[in-house]
C-alpha cells in the first residue's frame, strides 16, 4: 500500500501544472496603465494573464522528434550554442514515435534555433519546404561543447495515461475527500498537455501571420478551463482582428480590403486546404461548414491532439473564462465537478461517442456550479454578481452577445463561509438533485437560483451567456428520469459504505470505488437496443436464495430516508415502464 501511495504521489507531482509567474497585461486587459513587465501582486492568476503566459510559453517552444528519451542528452548538447533550454518534456505517441518539447529562453532563442535547421531533400521533392516549429532530430557527429547547467528532462513519459492504476490509488487513500483529489490530480490535463495545446495554437497563428500579424487562436473549452480530463480534444477559436490603434488612427494611408462578401465559412473552408497542404503534423482535415457554428476537425499527429477549429465567435472563449474563474473561487470546485463526471460516465449517464439526448458534461458541470450556488451555504456567487461589479475595461461584445462580467478575481468581495468538505459536498450535491424538480424548475446560473421552467423540455439550463438558449435542450425526459434515480443511488451508496477495516486480502471497494463501479462492468449508452430503464429496475430486484445482509447506517433517520428511495424508485419505474411499454400512436 505504501509502493501504491509513492507512486501516487510521483504522478501527482509530476501532473501539476506549474505556477504561473510574472503575468503580463495588455491594454485590453488592464483598467490601468500598466509597463509590460509589470508583476501585479495579486493572489489569483486571472485567465487572461494565464492565456498570455501560455502563449508566450508556446511562442518560445520548440517539438522535436527524437529516437528516444536517451536522445535528449546529444539534443541539449546541439542545441546549447545556438539557444539555451529553460525546461524540457518527454512523450509518446502509439508507443515508438518519441518526442521532446523545448522551452527556449525567449522568443528570439528560438527564432535563432529555427534559423539554424535546413530541409530534408525529400521534404523538397515531394512536399512543401514549411518553417515551422516542429522538428526532428537526424543522426550526426556527437558535440563535444558541454552546457554549462544541464537541463533534466522535466517529464518523461508526460502523456501517459493512470486510468488502469486508479482503483489502486484510490484503495489506498485514507478517506472519501482524498479519493475525490487523487481523481483530479490524476486524471486532470498535465502541464505538458497546456504546452502541447497551446503550441497547436501557435501552428495555427504562425500559417496566417504575414497577412494578419494580429490574429490569435484562442484555446477555449476543457482544455483551458481547468476542468479538462488528460486526453481530451481541443478547441480552438481563430480571431482575424486588426491591431488595435490601426482603426482609429489619423493616418490618410488605409489597407486595401476585400469587401465581406466571403462568409466564415468559405475562409474556413480556405484555412483548412492549409491545414491539409502544409502544415506538419496535420491529417484527416474535415469540414463541418453547415453547422450552426462551422468548424474543421483534423488530428494532430505529433502533439497527439484531436482539433475542432471555428472563427470570430468568442463566446466559447468568454464561457471558458467564466467556468476557469469559478475554478479558480474555491479549490473544491474542480475535484467536484471531475467525480460528478466520472460518476456519470460509470452510470451511462453520458455519451461522449455520439450527441443526443443524453446529458453532457458540459450541463454537468452547470449543474455542479448551480449547486454550489443555490447551496444554503453559498460556495459560488451567481452570474449577476460578476456582472454587476464588472468595470468598463470589462466589456466584451462578440456576435451582439454580451458577454461582460468582472474579470479580476482579486477584486470580488464575495468570501463563501462555507467550510464543509468535498465528501459532504458530493453527498449533498446527490441530495439535492435526486429530488430536484425537473419537471417545473429551470437552472439560472445567472441568478443562482431555480426559475419557473420557461418551456416543455426534459431540463432547461439558462445558458448564462445568451439566457434565450437552453444548453440542455437535447436531454430527453427518460435520460432525466435516469439522473434523478442515479442520483438517489449514489446516496444509498454513500450513506450505506460499511467503514473498511484494514484486513490482510484484496482490498474491497468502499467509496468512489463503489460508486465509480471500478472493476467492475460499466453500463454503457445503447442507442438501438433495448431501452436502459428496464435495466435499471434490475438493481432493485430481490435475488432468491441471497442472505440478507444487515447495512450499518450513520442514524435512524438515514435508514429511513433508504428505505423511502427504495421504495420510490421502485414505484418510479414501474410507472416508466407502463409509459414505455405502451403501443405508440401512429
Amino acid at each position: 500500500m505504501l509502493k501504491i501511495r509513492s507512486k501516487y504521489n510521483l504522478i501527482r507531482n509530476c501532473c501539476n501544472i506549474t505556477s504561473i509567474a510574472n503575468p503580463v497585461y495588455s491594454d485590453r486587459e488592464s483598467c490601468t496603465k500598466s509597463h509590460a513587465n509589470d508583476v501585479p501582486k495579486k493572489e489569483f492568476v486571472n485567465f487572461d494573464w494565464m492565456n498570455r503566459q501560455r502563449r508566450d510559453e508556446a511562442r518560445r517552444s520548440v517539438l522535436v522528434q527524437v529516437n528516444s528519451e536517451k536522445s535528449f542528452d546529444e539534443l541539449q548538447l546541439y542545441c546549447n550554442p545556438i539557444a539555451k533550454i529553460r525546461s524540457a518534456h518527454h512523450y509518446t505517441v502509439a508507443q515508438d514515435s518519441h518526442y521532446i518539447l523545448l522551452e527556449l529562453e525567449s522568443a528570439k532563442e528560438a527564432d535563432a534555433l529555427l534559423d539554424s535547421c535546413v530541409y530534408n531533400d525529400d521534404s523538397i521533392k515531394q512536399g512543401i519546404p514549411t518553417k515551422s516549429h516542429f522538428l526532428w532530430f537526424r543522426t550526426g557527429p556527437t558535440p563535444k561543447l558541454q552546457p554549462e547547467k544541464p537541463v533534466p528532462l522535466t517529464s518523461l513519459n508526460g502523456n501517459k495515461l493512470v486510468d488502469a492504476e486508479l482503483p489502486n490509488f484510490l484503495a489506498a487513500a485514507e478517506n472519501v475527500e482524498e479519493q475525490m483529489n487523487i481523481v483530479y490530480e490524476s486524471t486532470k490535463v498535465t502541464d505538458l498537455g497546456m504546452r502541447t495545446r497551446y503550441l497547436a495554437a501557435q501552428q495555427i497563428m504562425s500559417s496566417v501571420e504575414g497577412m494578419f500579424p494580429h490574429a490569435i487562436a484562442h484555446p477555449f473549452g476543457s482544455s483551458v478551463n481547468g476542468f479538462g480530463k488528460v486526453g481530451c480534444d481541443l478547441d480552438l477559436v481563430l480571431e482575424l482582428k486588426p491591431e488595435n490603434d490601426k482603426t482609429d488612427s489619423e493616418s490618410r494611408l488605409v489597407f486595401h480590403t476585400k469587401s465581406n462578401s466571403y462568409t466564415v465559412r468559405t475562409q474556413l473552408s480556405s484555412i483548412s486546404d492549409i491545414l491539409q497542404s502544409i502544415l506538419p503534423g496535420v491529417h484527416n482535415v474535415r469540414r463541418i461548414l453547415q453547422a450552426r457554428v462551422p468548424i474543421v476537425k483534423y488530428k494532430h499527429e505529433y502533439l497527439d491532439l484531436e482539433v475542432d477549429l471555428s472563427m470570430n465567435n468568442l463566446t466559447g472563449a468568454y464561457m471558458s473564462e467564466l467556468l476557469y474563474m469559478f475554478g479558480e473561487m474555491d479549490q473544491r470546485v474542480r475535484p467536484l465537478v471531475f467525480c460528478i463526471r466520472r460518476w456519470a460516465k460509470s452510470a451511462g449517464l453520458t455519451n461522449p461517442q455520439a450527441p443526443g439526448r443524453w446529458i453532457t458534461n458540459f450541463s454537468l458541470t452547470m449543474l455542479v456550479i448551480f449547486f454550489l450556488q443555490s447551496h444554503k451555504n453559498p460556495v459560488l456567487p451567481s452570474i449577476n454578481y460578476l456582472k454587476t461589479n464588472a468595470r468598463p475595461c470589462d466589456t466584451r461584445i462578440t456576435e451582439n452577445i454580451n458577454c461582460t462580467f468582472l474579470r479580476d478575481l482579486n477584486l470580488m468581495k464575495f468570501k463563501t463561509n462555507n467550510s464543509q468538505s468535498i465528501e459532504d459536498l458530493l453527498l449533498d450535491f446527490f441530495q439535492f438533485y435526486s429530488t430536484f424538480d425537473f419537471s417545473k424548475r429551470g437552472i439560472s446560473l445567472t441568478e443562482g437560483e431555480d426559475i419557473t421552467k420557461p418551456d416543455h423540455s426534459a431540463m432547461h439550463i439558462v445558458n448564462p451567456l445568451e439566457p434565450e438558449l437552453n444548453i440542455s435542450k437535447n436531454v430527453s425526459l427518460e435520460e432525466m428520469g435516469r439522473f434523478c434515480i442515479e442520483c438517489r443511488n449514489a446516496v444509498w451508496i454513500l450513506e450505506s459504505d460499511q467503514e473498511r477495516e484494514m484486513k490482510k486480502g484484496p482490498v474491497q471497494p468502499w467509496g468512489l470505488m463503489k460508486l465509480f463501479k471500478l472493476n467492475q462492468s460499466v453500463n454503457q449508452p445503447k442507442i438501438f437496443i433495448q431501452p436502459r430503464l428496464v435495466q435499471i429496475a434490475d438493481l432493485f430486484e430481490e435475488e432468491e436464495n441471497v442472505p440478507y445482509v444487515r447495512r450499518n447506517y450513520k442514524n435512524e433517520t438515514t435508514r429511513k430516508t433508504i428505505e423511502e428511495i427504495k421504495k420510490k424508485n421502485k414505484k418510479d419505474l414501474t410507472e416508466i415502464g407502463k409509459r414505455f411499454n405502451q403501443p405508440r400512436q401512429r
